[in-house]
């Protein structure tokens, strides 16, 4: 496979699960990252892992993607870093408290505000704050790319799941309303419905007791997807560079999860 050309990625959640592990898989195949995190222990981490094979090709900041003025301040960071050119912003942050949550007759404004602000209003100021990078220039007649991290939950959901399922689904709507906004500018946008990831490996705590991703998940676990396993961050990832170069797609919708969603299921 012919490597592909360097291109600087801004992650959201990227300290640990599937951000994680996307930037670890795209510095090795000589891209440039940016993380933004909440959690300020994890990032640490993860930064100064990468950095150490990688030291100037990632770095990071920490910011809660429910502040916009936070958001507006790590961007000019990012784009300091990147010296003013972003070619992908991949929104992967996510409130994940609502899956499953609250019953919905005891779900409060406070749990439904978290999910809404971190999943589905941070993505928009996060574009709103990286367009002046992303946008079409003189010398990059084509611009840069939105990848937005959605769920399968978007289209299905177990009980109790309202908060996540509703900012999941709006991300949909959200990407290809960009898709068509941010034409004129060169901006492509795509988004991403996710199955089971399994990043239980992808964290501070796994590093320090060398869990591998194999660990916990049992062969029922991978008989129920039709492709015979659970998902990995590199199945993410591949489509994630796909999505990346891929000059031709936009607004579109990109299900990963192993084929599950198309599995009629019975009571037993």
């Amino acid at each position: 496979m012919t490597t592909p050309k360097s291109l600087n990625y801004l992650i959201t959640g990227g300290a640990r699960g599937i951000g994680r592990g996307l930037s670890r898989l795209l510095l090795h195949r000589g891209h440039r990252v940016f993380l933004l995190d909440s959690n300020a222990v994890e990032l640490s981490h993860t930064t100064r892992t990468l950095q150490k094979q990688f030291p100037k090709d990632v770095s990071s900041t920490q910011c809660n993607l429910r502040n916009p003025a936070e958001i507006t301040a790590s961007v000019n960071r990012a784009s300091d870093f990147f010296s003013g050119h972003l070619d992908v912003l991949i929104n992967n942050a996510a409130n994940t408290g609502g899956i499953p949550g609250t019953s919905m007759a005891d779900l409060t404004l406070e749990e439904w505000n978290a999910s809404v602000e971190t999943n589905l209003t941070a993505p928009m100021l996060m574009v709103q704050a990286c367009l002046p990078m992303l946008q079409k220039t003189a010398s990059r007649p084509n611009g840069g790319c939105v990848i937005n991290i959605s769920s399968t939950r978007a289209v299905q959901s177990e009980e109790n799941s309202e908060a996540y399922a509703s900012t999941k689904a709006g991300l949909v709507g959200l990407t290809h309303s960009l898709a068509v906004s941010l034409a004129p500018v060169g901006v492509r946008a795509n988004v991403v419905l996710l199955g089971w990831i399994n990043v239980a490996n992808e964290c501070k705590e796994a590093d320090e007791k060398s869990t591998r991703w194999e660990d916990g998940l049992t062969e029922e676990d991978h008989r129920w997807h039709l492709t015979g396993r659970v998902g990995k961050v590199d199945d993410v990832w591949r489509y994630v560079e796909y999505l990346s170069e891929a000059e031709f797609v936009s607004g579109s919708e990109h299900v990963i999860d192993g084929g599950v969603t198309r599995k009629m299921v019975y009571p037993e």
